[in-house]
């Protein structure tokens, strides 16, 4: 069992969990994700890893309560324990030194870029990142990128802290004072992730971004998070799940995630009128 040592609050709805799984702490890379389960009868759901520490083979996770399985998590305390907890999976992030980076997280997405931008600054790269939210009380681990960057943007879509706009006026106005930009990483919405390679590809600044589809067996074989990537189908948990963002063809990836939300918004749904109870 994979035990629950430490839960967090970062915000309404997101829950940060540290959790032990010495084998998987002693590979994890920045750019992997996990593999989890409950119990026998959750389903698996796929998770970026927010943080990873070798010493106390600990994994720390976040969380955004958006559907059934994981409202249940969002539950877990410290001490609870999770029946599986697989990986690391997928490719990890190709970390070099590159110049400046511009690492941009969009709401949950800031869990995932950061342990991306702490290794491209310790690469000896210049990191800036641009975080994103909806509003100041959403943002989340504000300080640990501080900590993990030279310089933090943050754009909030109401104004209520930073610049007021999303994560591509963030991008804008760190451009615009003549900074020059070597490579871009973009993790958060489909949406946001689209905006920015829409942004940055006039401009020819590569841009890697994490596709999030649907996964469920993280090997390639159910085939349930294809994407096609310059003109070829590749699978985002073992050809990914970051790809050149310029290349992705985002209607696809788009459609193809709105394919289960009804099944999920269903299951939700059941649970709240269960009082939170499986």
């Amino acid at each position: 069992m994979y035990r629950v040592v430490k839960r967090r609050q970062l915000a309404p709805s997101i829950v940060l969990l540290e959790v032990e799984a010495p084998a998987v702490a002693a590979k994890a890379e920045p750019g992997q994700f996990v593999i989890v389960r409950m119990d026998e009868k959750s389903e698996r759901i796929p998770l970026t890893v927010m943080d990873f520490n070798r010493e106390k083979g600990t994994i720390t996770i976040v969380i955004q309560d958006v559907g059934y399985s994981s409202a249940l998590i969002n539950q877990m305390e410290e001490g609870s324990a999770f029946l599986d907890f697989v990986g690391p999976l997928g490719v990890k992030t190709e970390i070099e030194k590159y110049g400046t980076v511009v690492c941009i997280g969009g709401g949950l997405g800031i869990a995932p870029v950061h342990p991306i931008a702490r290794a491209l600054k310790e690469a000896g790269n210049k990191v800036i990142s641009v975080l994103g939210s909806r509003s100041a009380d959403l943002l989340i681990l504000e300080d640990e990128m501080r900590a993990a960057s030279d310089e933090i943007v943050v754009a909030t879509n109401d104004g209520s802290m930073g610049i007021q706009g999303f994560v591509t006026d963030g991008l804008a106005h760190v451009l615009n004072r003549g900074e020059k930009v070597d490579i871009i990483w973009a993790i958060g919405p489909m949406i946001m992730m689209k905006a920015v390679c829409d942004y940055t590809r006039p401009l020819g600044i590569k841009t890697i971004v994490s596709l999030n589809p649907v996964m469920v067996d993280g090997t390639g074989m159910c085939g349930a998070c294809r994407v096609s990537v310059g003109d070829e189908t590749k699978f985002a948990c073992v050809d990914g799940p970051e790809f050149d963002g310029h290349l992705v063809d985002w209607e696809l990836a788009m459609q193809r995630l709105a394919y289960f939300k009804d099944e999920e918004n269903r299951a939700k749904a059941r649970l709240e009128c269960e009082g939170g109870h499986h």
